[in-house]
């Protein structure tokens, strides 16, 4: 199936300066699965157009020098295609100069100061190709091979169209790694869910955004990085979330200087809330699931108190996106005042969450 190119690309500002063209290059994101449609239309925005899509990620072409700066995906890669039937063949002189031609255009936009390390990703690793290709890559780049997570992450695998390709990340870490997480909870909502979640809500300006149980601050400091908002709320029953929360919310306005927005933290039950009936206009949570944080009895109680308390705050035509994996307490939990809009499964480790987009009836 043909991928479906999504929509145009939004024009730049009058008067601003363009961004720098180049000759179009084949980029490829990593993206948690589940999320292809939220992560191909961020690129598409940002003026990416794709080309094709798979189950956890995404090919697109790029014109620009610098890469996209998408934060619905996890990783952002070059992708160079060679058309020889084995990787030793990329040893020859002329693939070799290419891949490690690759690798400087890499360093070049990473910035050769944030990599130290590099880590080659193959089958095979450790034969004899794979083991020449290392020595070649540091030869080349000065820098130290590691088998962990290194700066420089360099991929080797079969194309789909024949051949080999390489593969070379455009970051030092994923960008799905929040430098203004400093605090982190157990079960914390991954950075770019929590991006999807947001531009789901089709964030606007006139926003008084309520996170409900927002633990450490992930859904309420990506919709602060999404835009402008009326208000940023966020409210849990535990303590020491809401000081991590404090700890990232400071990370965060740190990190955004002046642009930064005000984020309230509140110590608020999420089955009753201390604001008027429809004050709110969009809704998050990544409510409660799994053994760790709560257990299918308690989310039987929990869910249908906190769906009628969200329905009462939320006014008429408000966004409300949930992400759990016990689904069949959210199912038996919504009210005929909710109107289903999307639902993305995704893929999270050991577990398969559900995204559930709504909206407010009245």
């Amino acid at each position: 199936m043909k991928p479906r190119l999504l929509s145009r690309e939004r024009s730049p500002r009058r008067g601003a300066k363009p961004p720098a063209e180049q000759p179009p290059v084949l980029l490829e994101a990593d993206v948690v699965p589940g999320l292809e449609p939220v992560a191909a239309a961020e690129i598409t925005r940002l003026g990416g157009r794709v080309t094709a899509r798979a189950p956890g990620r995404l090919q697109f072409v790029w014109s620009r020098k610098a890469p996209p700066a998408a934060q619905t995906v996890l990783a952002i890669y070059t992708v160079r295609r060679f058309p020889v039937p084995r990787p030793r063949a990329l040893l020859g002189d002329q693939h070799l100069r290419a891949l490690l031609s690759q690798v400087t255009h890499a360093l070049d936009l990473i910035g050769r100061e944030a990599c130290q390390t590099f880590m080659l990703g193959a089958a095979g690793k450790d034969t004899e190709v794979m083991q020449r290709l290392r020595a070649a890559i540091a030869a080349h780049t000065g820098l130290t091979e590691t088998d962990h997570e290194g700066n420089l992450l360099i991929r080797v695998r079969p194309s789909a169209q024949g051949g080999w390709e390489t593969l070379v990340r455009l970051s030092p870490r994923p960008l799905s790694t929040r430098p203004w997480r400093v605090c982190l909870v157990p079960g914390a909502l991954q950075a770019s869910v929590a991006q999807a979640m947001v531009q789901l809500t089709q964030p606007r300006e006139d926003d008084v955004y309520l996170n409900l149980c927002c633990g450490s601050g992930t859904l309420l400091i990506e919709r602060a990085l999404a835009g402008r908002a009326r208000r940023l709320l966020g409210c849990d029953l535990d303590p020491a979330a809401l000081r991590c929360a404090e700890q990232n919310d400071a990370a965060y306005r740190a990190l955004a200087g002046a642009r930064a927005q005000p984020i309230e933290l509140h110590n608020w039950d999420a089955c009753a809330l201390p604001l008027a009936d429809g004050s709110v206009n969009v809704i998050t949570a990544d409510l409660p699931f799994g053994h760790s944080v709560s257990t299918a009895k308690n989310n039987q109680q929990l869910y249908p108190r906190l769906l009628r308390e969200a329905a009462r705050v939320c006014a008429p035509g408000g966004r409300c996106a949930l992400v759990t994996a016990d689904t069949a307490a959210l199912e038996a939990a919504l009210e005929e005042c909710w109107e289903s809009v999307q639902r993305l499964h995704i893929v999270l480790g050991k577990s398969n969450p559900v995204i559930v987009l709504l909206r407010r009836l009245g």
